[in-house]
């Protein structure tokens, strides 16, 4: 089968695009011909050797994909082939055909295309399970959105919405703002151009923001979290900046406040009941029209590693997609 390949730890430029053998099928597996694949973060950290999880070389990257099942393994009880699905495989995605574990499978809701679907499933997954089972979000609350014109930014701009929250974007471009504002954004911070802290403060009238987002981390934290309310709640939910920035811990004594770690992935498999009514939640809303993420930019499998150097740019607006 085609895939993009990984044969040595590195940047983007050290992708292959050639040819794999076919996934050997498990019995508790179901393998799916891919359509599409979700373009994230995640990505580029693994093929770096970055990220919580190191499968054996060689491997082909992409951890959110949409597409039919042509194949059952001998214990699987809950698909049939045929089935439309989205899954988070954590890496195979952009390939031809890729092998997942049924419980990382989600039967697609019924007039969703395989690319909205591959552009679905990390962001507003990530951004529902933080904003609602983490922060707690509650209607009126102010939230800020650090990256807020990213895949994951966008989808907490969309959600934060939707919760009745008055949202914050900050981004680095107007040309970034412009995006956020269409999606529903309340509130602008240009923190390239303007001082995050002060301009926190200025748009709360001196009272801070009651939960932060932040899937960037590096230079942008500590100044954010000055900004935090009494009793507010920050998000560590990535580090898309490159650094993981270090925290003075007097602030959150003196803010009252509780930093709180956001990992959806492990929250999916330990919590799969809570897990599973979050995405039909978010399956309703996608067919009510309510949310609909913002695809920057399709690409072929060639393509991959040109998707990958702009998401590790920050230079893609919303999601990508490679579609097969």
């Amino acid at each position: 089968m085609k895939a993009i390949i990984c044969e040595q730890y590195g940047l983007p430029e050290t992708l292959k695009f050639g040819e794999l053998p076919d996934p050997v099928l498990g019995p508790d597996q179901v393998l799916i011909q891919v359509e599409a694949c979700g373009v994230n973060f995640p990505d580029v950290l693994i093929i770096q050797n970055k990220y919580q999880f190191r499968p054996e070389l060689p491997f082909s990257p992409g951890g959110e994909v949409a597409g039919k099942i042509i194949a059952l393994g001998e214990n699987v009880d809950k698909f049939q082939i045929g089935d439309p699905v989205l899954a988070l495989c954590g890496w195979g995605g952009f390939a031809e055909k890729v092998a997942v574990d049924q419980d990382r499978v989600f039967l697609l809701p019924k007039g969703l295309k395989a690319e909205e679907a591959a552009s679905t499933l990390y962001t507003y997954a990530t951004a529902y399970h933080a904003l609602k089972d983490r922060a707690l979000l509650k209607a009126g609350e102010r939230l800020l959105v650090l990256g807020a014109a990213g895949g994951v930014g966008l989808a907490a701009v969309e959600l934060g919405k939707l919760m009745d929250a008055k949202v914050i974007a900050a981004a680095s471009s107007e040309e970034k703002l412009a995006l956020c504002r269409q999606k529903g954004a309340d509130l602008m911070i240009n923190y390239e151009s303007e001082d995050l802290k002060t301009r926190i403060k200025e748009l709360s009238h001196g009272k801070g923001v009651d939960v932060i987002f932040d899937p960037v981390g590096g230079k942008y934290t500590e100044p954010a979290l000055r900004g935090i309310a009494w009793q507010g709640r920050y998000l560590i939910v990535g580090f898309a900046g490159g650094d993981i920035p270090k925290i003075p811990m007097n602030l959150p004594l003196l803010k009252g406040c509780s930093i709180i770690g956001v990992f959806w992935g492990q929250f999916s498999r330990l919590e799969p009941k809570a897990n599973r009514e979050n995405i039909d939640q978010l399956a309703g809303w996608i067919k009510e029209g309510k949310i609909k993420q913002h695809i920057g930019k399709e690409y072929r499998l060639e393509e991959v590693p040109e998707a990958l150097q702009a998401l590790l740019e920050r230079k893609m607006l919303g999601k990508g997609v490679v579609v097969l």
